[in-house]
């Protein structure tokens, strides 16, 4: 693992300079030394607690620790939903829910939930490492890439490399932290996983930067996409063009 860790970080600086690295995250029943965040005071997003591991520092979660219903179903803790979900993610209920809007009708709502499957967290934390700390012992379940644009072209096409059809990514209707952990990690249980474009969800937007979103690669088809590097469009004069801006 750490000659995988050292040889992407060399081929990520010849080929996309000075972008961000991206994170990586695995459950455990065993955090070991990593550092463990506190219970969740009130409702709060787990993307913005992505920030610390962003800047360099390892931190683990368990249920206590997410203050976000969604967030815990998303991360597999928890397969309840808030009482009236379906008026809260469509029109609201007068005096009592206030509804996102994100989807038109309520039935829409129950609709869409009938089409959606939770995955129950393999273990009782998730642990969250920058790059630069992936250990021998660790088994990610996938790499998350917070990207700007020109960034975020050379992932989407190093990920559609090597794939007979046009969808090698993509982009499900979700809050932040289910594009960032519970699809990529659906995915990475699949033959032929898809990488998972996301940071769409204007609830988790603020806790992004305003010109970036999420791409992240289930751990199978990192490990394919770190393969063929050198084999790719990246050697190109075109994408040498794409990188000066980078």
């Amino acid at each position: 693992m750490t000659k995988l860790k050292n040889e992407f970080t060399g081929q990520w600086k010849k080929y996309f300079g000075k972008a961000e690295l991206p994170l990586i995250f695995y459950y455990t029943d065993d955090p070991g030394e990593i550092k463990k965040a506190p219970k969740a005071k009130g409702r709060q997003c787990i993307i913005g607690d992505l920030k610390q591991i962003r800047n360099g520092e390892s931190l683990c979660f368990d249920n206590e620790a997410v203050g976000c219903m969604g967030g815990k179903r998303y991360l597999g803790f928890s397969d309840k939903l808030r009482p009236d979900f379906d008026y809260f993610l469509s029109c609201g209920i007068p005096g009592k829910v206030e509804g996102e809007r994100y989807k038109k009708t309520p039935d829409l709502v129950r609709d869409f939930l009938k089409n959606h499957q939770t995955l129950p967290a393999p273990g009782k934390w998730i642990v969250f490492k920058p790059w630069e700390k992936l250990d021998d012992h660790d088994v990610p379940e996938a790499v998350i890439f917070f990207a700007k644009p020109d960034a975020l072209s050379g992932l989407f096409t190093l990920a559609n490399f090597e794939e007979p059809e046009p969808n090698g990514v993509y982009c499900p209707f979700s809050a932040g932290c289910g594009s960032t952990v519970l699809y990529p990690m659906q995915e990475n249980r699949k033959a032929n996983p898809r990488a998972v474009l996301g940071m769409f969800d204007p609830s988790a937007r603020l806790y992004a930067g305003s010109d970036e979103l999420s791409f992240a690669a289930p751990w199978k088809k990192f490990i394919r996409m770190a393969e063929y590097m050198d084999e790719s469009f990246l050697i190109t004069e075109t994408w040498s063009a794409v990188k000066s801006r980078i």
